[in-house]
């Protein structure tokens, strides 16, 4: 379905494009193409070509739009319209209240996964304080491990929160690192996180101490549904981010068996889960004597989504 600017043809109005005319056309568009959230859609995508925000959109409607902007829009809108997700097309989403960098190499960041960082400062406690309550002294420095890392999303945003954490973030893709690596230096912590492109947390044992927390949201779609998944997810977003083996439940065995090794005492461990994987992850942890403290969190849609486990 091709979208363009009804007065974009040559000849047919002199007057330019205003930004209530591209708004309203650009929501016709893609609801007439059955985008999910159109008017948000169509808000994001004038936003990211006028590099204007929404209070500026809607207090200048009648603000001109050039033809070479209305061009682009229209075609970001086409190209929205064709499945590809909105946040691809304006390189960027929000995550933990921080602005990050996306591309096609990395899976976009959701804000269910933003229950990975609640559960984990929570976890924390003191120790994510930089300085001890009762004598003001410093406190220790936290090591922390991110696998699967991605856009950078989860170590970015504990670094952010965390001014004493040090953090190795894994990633088996060298471009989704080089997205993480961009991330983490738009916020200014790139000089306490280590990128590391390896499998896991393969390699990690050789370093001198033990992890206080690892965090991970790692593959866990089954590949056996990936013909159930919308197809802005299925046909646009890493397969190597999504697709945890046949059933999603495969690469938590050895994530969690690799934590116990690599966590100290009291060290902290938080999963993000896939649907209907609870009780399959639970086993696997509450299995193992190195674990106490097995707890599921669920997100905002009652849907079980972190686990946390504390290593004896």
């Amino acid at each position: 379905m091709m979208v363009s600017p009804s007065n974009s043809h040559a000849g047919e109005n002199p007057h330019p494009m205003n930004v209530r005319a591209a708004l309203k056309e650009g929501m016709a568009g893609l609801r007439a193409g059955a985008v999910p959230s159109h008017t948000l859609a169509a808000e994001l995508l004038l936003m990211h070509v006028l590099a204007q925000d929404r209070t500026w959109l809607y207090s200048n409607p009648e603000a001109p739009i050039t033809s070479a902007d209305a061009e682009r829009y229209f075609a970001l809108v086409a190209r929205r319209i064709a499945g590809e997700p909105t946040q691809y097309l304006t390189g960027k989403q929000e995550f933990w209240g921080l602005d990050f960098e996306v591309t096609p190499w990395v899976l976009i960041p959701r804000p269910e996964t933003e229950h990975v960082i609640e559960v984990s400062l929570e976890l924390l406690g003191p120790r994510g304080f930089t300085i001890r309550l009762d004598t003001g002294a410093p406190m220790p420095a936290l090591r922390i491990a991110d696998v699967g890392t991605g856009s950078g999303c989860l170590a970015v945003a504990l670094a952010h929160d965390l001014p004493h954490a040090r953090v190795f973030a894994t990633d088996i893709s060298p471009a989704a690192l080089t997205v993480a690596a961009r991330n983490a230096a738009r916020h200014g912590v790139s000089d306490r996180i280590s990128f590391l492109e390896t499998n896991l947390l393969d390699g990690l044992g050789r370093e001198p101490a033990p992890f206080d927390l690892i965090v991970s949201n790692p593959p866990y779609v089954a590949r056996n549904d990936a013909a159930t998944l919308p197809r802005e997810v299925r046909d646009h977003e890493p397969h190597a981010a999504l697709f945890g083996g046949p059933t999603g439940v495969e690469i938590y065995e050895r994530l969690i068996e690799q934590a116990g090794s690599l966590l100290g005492a009291d060290g902290i461990l938080v999963l993000e889960l896939g649907f209907d994987s609870a009780d399959h992850v639970r086993a696997m942890v509450a299995g193992n004597s190195a674990w106490t403290g097995v707890t599921i969190t669920n997100d905002l849609a009652g849907i079980p989504r972190v686990l946390s486990a504390l290593r004896l």
